[in-house]
């Protein structure tokens, strides 16, 4: 009744005050479901730019119309779309009430219904058009017709982001993993690597991503540690009819198709291990170490989803959505792996790598919608995500390394087969609940991962160039020159999680809204690593065949005492009390547990002034505790301790909303946030990849104040055209970087590196139609959008702690910054009966970016910039047979990253951040899928 009285209400106040123009309104519903407003569909005047959208309860209305004849057209993504014939009179209104449905619909029909397609561009945009906070965000549409395949690829496209080539790694206005924070329905999502902060957005296949948004700007309901911003990924849901969608497809890789491919003995075609429930020593002496031979490397990706709702007799419906599927890569490198600090410590000018990675995927979405007011939904994903790398380095017998025994100049070199694997389930409650002016919101989620590194096997040789030369008489040599340069190494991480969120809406009047709510998160990490080092007792051995590790490693070969005249013996670090570190099983090497408790409540008001300002001021206050107690071998007797930080921080945030005209908002948002440190920046176990180390630092622990502030113009001038220009300036107190100390390891931790950092930056984006059909929808459209940025951070000159290191620079850029990121694409979608074809362009850049500062006389680690440049190429065949082509990394650039060096130039090297090689290429996927909707 309140809504009628407001459209009556708004229809007088119409006549009233427009007597020499006319207008037309109504309401939009739709009669396939259950009496609820339609809201954010289209309203267009035919042959005109003038349009608008329905708010929330369905309401339109199109004002200061010129007496004459209008053809009107309504439309919604997913329902047909509906002319109507409309004649305005001065000083009238002419009221059309619209009910919109996948067929044809009557005027007469009252049948109401709220269906949010939130995954279409023009609705995505209508979203972030009215949305109260400075956000961007991606719908499915657009990740379908740009070929992105997951969560990663989607921020990437984004202005201001960009993604770590060779890694999930993502960037937001140059701040990287530890400065953000992703969530999945509002809810926090867990790390699955020890060495990061966030989840691998590459993990979240586009068949369950229904859109993926990016808050850039602070708002109350946000966690404290928010930075650059929030990355938040809506999850798939249905309430349609019933359907069935299945795809297959296949694909290679230019580098892969023709190569011999290996992988880690003990790993599945699926990406599964299955000795995990064995002692790692019990594995060692029962399992080999070469790697095995694998077909022909042919990609295939295959799925299917389905859905479908119910509606019962008192008005309530029970929708479910299921989708699952499996896909693998290829990848072939060759390239460099070079460890240089100060000097040159170990260099390959030749390595290859054999990578086969998968995905597999699964989640189910049951929602019931109880009436209008009330719904709830389940929503439950798993994800496997496995990585298998053999690698092989030192390949044309030039090898070198420092501390070698027999040659120091040549022929070193390492065979490194490492397989990781993820498994992750997140399970989440959500219900939303209104009454009168009260509106609840909340959800409640388990999230458990497991993220393992079973079984990694490491061996080194001296020599190798004997291996070439064809002559038996000569033979390579193992390199031992500690028992652990010929290793099997196991880790495990475990991570528990709750949380949950709760908001409370009152809607006091027209002006005045009040939103009070809860954040909480519990959660718990256990770590634990060993090695078992292979002790080379025969010195004089040589190995005749390389590739025929098994036939040296093996029991037959095991020196199990002084007569037995065995080749190898194994040893452990850390004994079991009572037993030899020599041929018995051991303890853990290194563990540590992280507990993170985090509760926080909120209150922000949203003020409406006049018809075109909006003010939200809100206030954040949240209780932060973090402990991680550990046991590491690299400090010695500090090694065994816990570090506990404990804050109390009061977050303020202003974000304002000035609506110019219907199509066009200027945005102003100030905040203050903070950064708090990460389990694995303080925990100061060391990772030690082929070529380059790294760890966590307990000088890291602490926190860092944000100051944050953003202006910025939209407008949306057309059917899923937007221009956009934005400036934003940050000041982070107290910075972490990722640092190389120079110390006679050269490894890479993180440490307060100054007093404070500044980051200054302008954005810009547009998306335009070029050539439009009939109904006015893009045939040819593209878009851009740019970020430019300069960084500044001032330096210590000296640091002491735990590892002591000095600058001899006051000042740097900002670690993980690219001065310029630039994404575009061009799309063409003519219809030619009932073929449809969509041919898309897209197209990325970022330029050179800090990857590790240097300390001492080291220079920084630097990422070259990299442009990628994909093709796709979708066919729709009628309207439920599809056949997609792709081909991407059409550029094929060079992978690469140096480090300054004053004297000598920049000098190769391999990052932490990337793969086990630099100056690499990743060659081109080519791809085809098919796809069918019963």
């Amino acid at each position: 009744m309140k809504k009628i009285f407001l459209l009556l209400f708004t229809l007088f106040s119409v006549y009233a005050n427009a007597q020499d123009t006319g207008s037309i309104a109504g309401k939009l519903t739709d009669k396939e479901f259950d009496n609820e407003p339609l809201p954010f569909a289209n309203i267009l005047i035919k042959g005109t730019s003038k349009g608008t959208t329905t708010d929330d309860a369905g309401l339109y209305m199109l004002d200061n119309l010129k007496p004459g004849d209008y053809v009107i057209e309504y439309s919604f993504v997913g329902y047909e779309t509906q002319t109507i014939e409309a004649t305005v009179e001065a000083g009238k209104v002419t009221e059309i009430n619209v009910p919109m449905g996948a067929n044809a619909a009557s005027l007469e029909e009252v049948v109401i219904q709220t269906t949010t397609k939130r995954e279409s561009e023009v609705a995505v945009l209508l979203e972030q058009k009215k949305a109260v906070e400075i956000k961007q965000i991606i719908g499915a549409d657009e990740l379908s017709r740009k070929g992105v395949s997951d969560a990663a690829g989607a921020v990437a496209k984004i202005s201001g982001v960009s993604k770590q080539e060779g890694s999930s790694n993502v960037y937001v206005r140059g701040l990287g993993d530890r400065y953000l924070n992703t969530t999945m329905n509002g809810l926090s999502l867990p790390s699955n690597n020890v060495n990061k902060k966030n989840i691998d957005l590459n993990l979240f296949s586009s068949d369950v991503i229904q859109n993926v948004s990016i808050s850039k700007a602070y708002a109350a309901q946000f966690y404290g540690d928010f930075s650059a911003g929030n990355v938040d990924v809506t999850s798939k849901e249905h309430k349609g009819g019933s359907f069935v969608d299945v795809f297959t497809g296949s694909g290679f890789n230019t580098n892969a198709i023709d190569k011999n491919f290996v992988r880690s003995e003990g790993t599945g075609y699926f990406g599964y291990y299955g000795r995990y429930d064995h002692n790692p020593f019990a594995v060692i002496l029962s399992h080999g170490v070469d790697p095995v031979s694998v077909n022909s490397p042919i990609n295939v990706a295959y799925g299917a989803s389905g859905g479908s709702s119910h509606s019962f007799e008192n008005g309530s419906r029970l929708s479910f959505f299921v989708t699952g599927g499996f896909e693998n890569n290829y990848e072939y490198r060759n390239g460099k792996a070079v460890d240089f600090s100060t000097v040159e410590k170990k260099a390959f000018e030749a390595a290859e790598e054999y990578e086969y990675s998968t995905t597999t995927t699964a989640m189910a979405n049951l929602n019931y919608k109880i009436n209008s007011d009330n719904n709830i939904s389940f929503n439950s994903v798993f994800i496997n995500s496995s990585s298998d790398v053999v690698g092989y380095f030192g390949i044309d017998g030039t090898g070198r390394n420092r501390d070698a025994i027999l040659n120091t100049d040549q022929g070193f070199y390492q065979q490194n087969v490492q397989f990781d694997q993820t498994k992750m389930f997140v399970n989440q409650l959500l219900g939303n609940h209104k009454s009168g002016k009260f509106e609840l919101d909340w959800g409640f989620g388990y999230n458990k991962v497991f993220s393992d590194q079973p079984d990694r096997k490491r061996f080194s040789v001296e020599n190798y160039q004997y291996a070439l030369d064809n002559d038996p008489s000569t033979n390579p040599t193992f390199y031992s020159n500690v028992v652990f340069d010929n290793q099997r190494y196991f880790q495990k991480i475990e991570d528990d999680e709750y949380n949950g969120r709760l908001n409370l809406s009152y809607e006091a009047n027209e002006k005045l809204k009040f939103n009070i709510g809860y954040n909480g998160r519990n959660k718990k990490r256990l770590f634990n690593n060993i090695r078992y080092g292979y002790d080379i007792v025969d010195g004089s051995y040589e190995i005749t065949d390389i590739n025929n590790l098994n036939s040296v490693f093996n029991l037959d070969n095991l020196n199990l005492n002084a007569s037995s005249g065995g080749i190898y013996e194994i040893k452990v670090i850390k004994p079991y009390p009572t037993l030899s570190n020599t041929n018995r099983p051991g303890l853990f090497e290194n563990t540590y547990t992280g507990k993170l408790d985090i509760y926080a409540g909120y209150l922000d008001a949203e003020i409406k002034a006049g018809e075109k300002w909006l003010f939200v001021p809100g206030i954040r206050v949240e209780s932060f505790e973090q402990n991680i107690a550990y046991d590491v071998i690299n400090l010695g007797n500090n090694g065994n301790d816990s570090k506990t930080s404990k804050e109390t921080f009061i977050l303020p945030s202003l974000n304002i909303k000035y609506a110019i005209n219907e199509d066009q908002n200027l945005r102003f948002s100030a905040s203050k946030t903070v950064s708090t440190p990460e389990f694995k920046e303080v925990a100061p176990f060391v990772y030690e990849d082929v070529s380059v180390r790294y760890g966590g630092n307990p000088d890291a622990l602490g926190y860092s104040d944000i100051y944050n502030a953003d202006l910025k113009f939209e407008s949306f001038f057309g059917r899923g055209e937007i221009f956009s220009v934005g400036v934003f300036a940050k000041q982070i107190n107290d910075p972490i970087n990722l640092v190389v100390v120079g110390d006679a390891t050269g490894t890479q931790r993180y440490v307060r590196t100054g007093d404070k950092a500044e980051v200054y930056g302008v954005e810009v984006e547009l998306r335009k139609n070029i050539i439009e059909d009939e109904n006015e929808d893009a045939v040819l459209a593209f878009g851009v959008n740019a970020t430019y940025m300069d960084t500044k951070q001032d330096l210590y000159e000296n640091i002491d702690g735990t590892f002591d290191l000095a600058f001899n620079k006051s000042e740097d850029e900002l670690q993980g910054a690219s001065p310029l990121i630039l994404n575009a694409d061009i799309s063409y979608s003519p219809t030619f009966n009932n073929y449809k074809p969509v041919a898309n362009v897209v197209f990325s850049y970022f330029s050179d970016r800090i990857d590790a500062l240097g300390s001492g006389d080291l220079g920084n680690i630097i990422e070259k910039s990299v442009p990628t440049l994909d093709f796709v190429w979708k066919n729709t065949i009628k309207d439920n047979f599809e056949v997609n082509l792709s081909a991407k990394n059409l550029l094929n650039p060079s992978i690469q990253y140096v480090r300054q060096d004053q004297n000598q130039g920049d000098i190769l090297v391999t990052s932490a951040n990337g793969k086990g090689v630099t100056d690499y290429k990743r060659g081109i996927n080519l791809g085809l899928q098919l796809k069918y909707k019963f």
